[in-house]
């Protein structure tokens, strides 16, 4: 279930959506709402608009709280409706409300679901609105132009208000009292989990995130670990390369005898507990968690480093690592939820969210803030982004069932290698199957 703060609004998310590669949109181009539909574009009419948080928590609601109530302070004829969504259950939310024609007229959308959510017609093109907004010029570049590249019809439809990077956070005071070094190579990686690790104390290594969520990191460690594309240039994707068939052999083989017993079925939550409450040494998950570790941990008992660096000395990072605003076409009210969206991505409701989360702001005007300069966190994000070598790949976010995939079977085919159900090469195998058959039926689709 979600919690709503705010005013009551009658809905019910109770339709099961059927999905298949292409979902038909439930609004077609007659329906979508533009500035001129806005009765209260030009008028202080007070309007009502619905914002969904997909990744609430008691950490990040009051920052959308304080950030929501600025933005009606400045806005007095716009009441904003908080509508909290854990990160869990947020996809199928989204996936029930837009099957049932019932989306909110604001969301918080992961990066991966930009495409799904375009060809369905969900969300409203924000092109417009944002080559007329102040954000033009400052908002990452990169990031703007990322989110055009993976929609199938190059629209703007997120406007990114933080990015991540994936990194390994590490107890530093049990690395100095332990002698050992931090690691900067996969080879140092895996000595760090061997000797960090204590049993006899209740101390682990590492924790390897086996439950939900834990696709995304083992392909990220994957990609880092090998320095590939995610597709050949035969256009064979890389999932099961030999390298990565090598890496998720040893990695996931830490299970239990580096690692918690927990950690088959540990998502974000336990993952981080166990961070936190001094049971494993090292975490591997991004700058955002920066927020909960500042509240359990004392300053300089712990910090972040990027993820280990390739056999030839590269980082290697994954575009698209972002959290965006968007709009959705069943708005009455466009002016009043791009009002909104722009708010958010303004200088200082990203700063306020962005140190509190850890997270990397977009806007530059952020950059210059105090926090920004003295972060080691933000630092460490942009020694890797900022490093002329570092390279990026691109996973296909583009293709509708990409998130599918990953939730789906990947999810659960960490679980089965990890218990010896399964062997790593062939959950690779099947996991690239999985991403070349949806890839056919796309470039079908769309004659790509």
């Amino acid at each position: 279930m979600f919690m709503k703060r705010g005013k009551y609004k009658s809905s019910i998310l109770a339709f099961s959506i059927v999905s298949g590669l292409l979902l038909a949109g439930c609004n077609g181009d007659d329906e979508k709402p533009s500035a001129s539909t806005d009765s209260n574009s030009n008028s202080d009419e007070p309007v009502t608009i619905t914002f969904w948080d997909e990744n609430a928590s008691p950490e990040r609601t009051p920052l959308w709280e304080e950030i929501i109530k600025q933005f009606e302070d400045a806005n007095p004829n716009i009441d904003v409706e908080y509508v909290v969504i854990p990160n869990k259950s947020a996809k199928s939310k989204y996936d029930a409300a837009i099957a049932a024609n019932d989306t909110p007229d604001v969301g918080s959308v992961q990066t991966t679901w930009l495409p799904e959510f375009s060809i369905r017609e969900a969300l409203m093109p924000l092109d417009e609105y944002f080559d007329g907004s102040e954000l033009k010029d400052k908002i990452n570049a990169s990031a703007i132009e990322f989110n055009k590249k993976i929609t199938q019809d190059g629209k703007l439809y997120g406007i990114p208000y933080a990015q991540n990077l994936d990194t390994i956070w590490i107890r530093t005071d049990w690395f100095e009292e332990a002698g050992v070094k931090e690691p900067e190579t996969f080879d140092e990686f895996f000595t760090a989990i061997e000797k960090m690790t204590d049993k006899d104390n209740g101390r682990y290594g590492y924790t390897i995130r086996g439950g939900a969520g834990g696709s995304f990191q083992l392909q990220r460690l994957m990609f880092a670990y090998s320095g590939l594309d995610y597709f050949g240039e035969d256009g064979k994707v890389n999932i099961n390369d030999p390298k990565h068939v090598e890496f998720v052999e040893k990695y996931l083989s830490y299970y239990e005898e580096f690692t918690p017993k927990s950690d088959i079925t540990n998502g974000y939550k336990e993952m981080i507990a166990g961070f936190d409450t001094g049971v494993v040494a090292m975490v591997h998950h991004n700058v955002g968690s920066y927020g909960e570790h500042k509240k359990s941990l004392e300053e300089g008992t712990f910090k972040t480093i990027p993820l280990p660096k390739t056999e030839d000395g590269k980082y290697v990072a994954e575009g698209g690592n972002a959290v965006n605003i968007a709009v959705f076409n069943s708005t009455e009210h466009p002016d009043a939820a791009w009002k909104f969206a722009e708010f958010v991505n303004s200088a200082e409701a990203q700063s306020l969210w962005n140190e509190s989360t850890g997270q990397i702001p977009t806007n530059t005007d952020v950059l210059d803030d105090e926090w920004v300069q003295n972060a080691q966190h933000i630092k460490v994000a942009f020694e890797v982004y900022e490093n002329p070598e570092t390279k990026l790949y691109e996973p296909p976010f583009y293709l509708p069932d990409y998130r599918s995939i990953l939730d789906n079977l990947v999810d659960p085919g960490i679980q089965q290698v990890m218990s010896g159900q399964k062997s790593a090469k062939d959950f690779l195998d099947e996991w690239a199957t999985a991403i070349e058959e949806s890839k056919e039926k796309y470039d079908q689709t769309f004659n790509k």
